[in-house]
């Protein structure tokens, strides 16, 4: 099967044989705490037990921290599949999307026969999102996704234009799902989850996998009306979230300034790889998260020359509007930041 994201770390074994360092996945730079580690080695103890269906004490917990009720949180197997079981419960027949973004919104909403258009950023613009995209949510969009910062691109979305497109998508009867995901590594800003009470069209995803480094426990969630939080229960397989992944959610939860911790870390990093990287001849892309857009003009098999030097890159050529010369890197630890620059120079150099 063909990954089309980033962590493909089976492919890139068959290129290097030794240690790899995998840039193309965008977690805390301060890894996973170890508490978090430990409450998910003490619930494999209870490996004999079903977990709870309802994630009950994690939805208390996570409404208690955003400032909403428990009725209007939804925990899923990551953010994707809650992605997937939006598209199901809304089955909207025509969507807006950003372009580039992250391409589950675009695979989950095909899969029920949905139409999707698509807003084109500009790269003459950092591919920020702006105005523009109001006079394209008209009265036959059911669904408006939008990603901040915007995957792969790293770039917030203003507050005040995502109020302007909220009231837009009100107006015309569409529901409005912002993916919050990399917000915490990005800006101490609240984000969304506590406008969804006076606003049911509204949607807001998040996830653990980021803000703490727990990608293989698959946990994600959305705040949304409570009758679409019963919908999106219904559409889909029960105990989908394993026991493991919600002790160790609780166990995040008690740690709430990791993120805070992983974001100060990038921001003194991230200037610096930055930096590196047009050093380098790269066009980068300045962005607020946890990993930087750049393009390499006319090289487009860099990912497979950085594999081969044991450096996994996210190639962003099945990203649209992105062109094959286009790659993701995250921003890790300054000296693995270095060890990237490095490799790079290497396969740019006329030997590469």
């Amino acid at each position: 099967m063909v990954n089309p994201h980033g962590g493909d770390l089976n492919w890139a074994k068959t290129k290097y044989p030794g240690e790899i360092l995998d840039f193309s996945v965008n977690c805390n730079p301060l890894g996973t705490p170890p508490g978090v580690l430990a409450a998910a080695a003490d619930a494999l103890t209870r490996a004999g037990q079903y977990p709870d269906p309802g994630c009950t004490a994690l939805r208390a917990a996570l409404a208690q921290r955003l400032g909403c009720d428990a009725a209007e949180v939804f925990c899923g197997n990551g953010a994707a599949e809650v992605i997937f079981r939006l598209a199901l419960a809304i089955s909207p027949k025509t969507a807006l999307l950003t372009a580039p973004t992250f391409s589950e919104y675009e695979a989950a909403l095909t899969q029920v026969g949905c139409v999707c258009r698509f807003h084109r950023l500009l790269q003459a613009e950092c591919f920020d999102l702006t105005t523009r995209i109001l006079q394209e949510i008209t009265s036959d969009i059911e669904v408006v996704f939008l990603c901040s910062p915007n995957n792969p691109t790293g770039r917030l979305i203003a507050q005040d234009l995502l109020m302007a497109i909220l009231a837009r998508c009100e107006a015309v009867g569409a529901r409005l799902v912002v993916d919050e995901c990399f917000l915490p590594l990005a800006s101490d800003t609240p984000g969304l989850s506590a406008w969804v009470k006076d606003h049911p069209r509204l949607v807001v995803l998040r996830a653990f996998t980021k803000s703490y480094a727990v990608p293989a426990l698959r946990l994600g969630y959305c705040v949304a009306a409570p009758e679409l939080v019963e919908r999106l229960q219904r559409w889909g397989g029960c105990w989908n979230v394993s026991g493991v992944a919600q002790a160790a959610g609780l166990a995040c939860l008690r740690v709430p300034d990791w993120p805070q911790q992983g974001r100060a870390l990038l921001a003194a990093a991230r200037p610096a790889l930055a930096a590196g990287l047009e050093k380098l001849g790269c066009i980068v892309v300045p962005g607020s998260a946890n990993y930087l857009l750049f393009r390499l003009p006319g090289i487009e098999d860099l990912k497979e020359r950085a594999a081969a030097r044991g450096i996994l890159l996210r190639s962003c050529g099945n990203y649209r509007g992105l062109s094959p010369d286009y790659y993701r890197v995250a921003v890790r630890r300054p000296a693995e930041n270095q060890r990237l620059l490095a490799v790079l120079a290497a396969c740019i150099s006329k030997e590469g």
